[in-house]
């Protein structure tokens, strides 16, 4: 299986990542089929052939995580960004993810509680409103003749 990965070049503490189509599986200082490109993570700078990106990509490759990430800021790809990292967030980040989801279920069941109270009182306003009217009473309607007179 074909994968779109960086490749890390450059000296000791100063990394310069190429960007290539390989198998997968193999080393990453193997070689490789194509080099799509260079990113430079101190200078931001980037330098990508995007018309060899989406030949790999329209014949199957996958994007690794950062990849993935990388070009949607490019605006390579219009995905949402995935979380390139394998570990968990911590127990106090997840605390705070966890507060996060039951306040938003929360401000959720009570809009939904509002709703249907001022639906309640909507329906309640438009009968005290109109006027009652028996139930045995018909109302009449005559028929308008529409022919013209001459």
């Amino acid at each position: 299986m074909l994968s779109i990965r960086f490749v890390r070049i450059g000296k000791k503490r100063h990394p310069i990542y190429r960007i290539v189509v390989m198998e997968k599986g193999k080393n990453p200082h193997s070689t490789y089929l194509e080099n799509l490109g260079t990113y430079n993570p101190h200078t931001k700078e980037k330098n990508i052939k995007k018309d060899r990106v989406d030949y790999w990509v329209s014949k199957g490759a996958n994007l690794t995580a950062t990849i993935h990430n990388l070009f949607v800021d490019q605006g390579f790809i219009t995905y949402k960004k995935v979380r390139a990292s394998k570990s968990k967030p911590g127990k106090k980040k997840q605390a705070q993810i966890a507060i996060k989801k039951s306040e938003e279920e929360a401000t959720k069941k009570n809009q939904e509680a509002e709703k249907v109270a001022a639906e309640a009182a909507a329906k309640e306003a438009v009968e005290q409103a109109a006027p009652e009217i028996p139930a045995e009473t018909e109302v009449k309607t005559e028929a308008i003749s529409t022919e013209k007179s001459e």
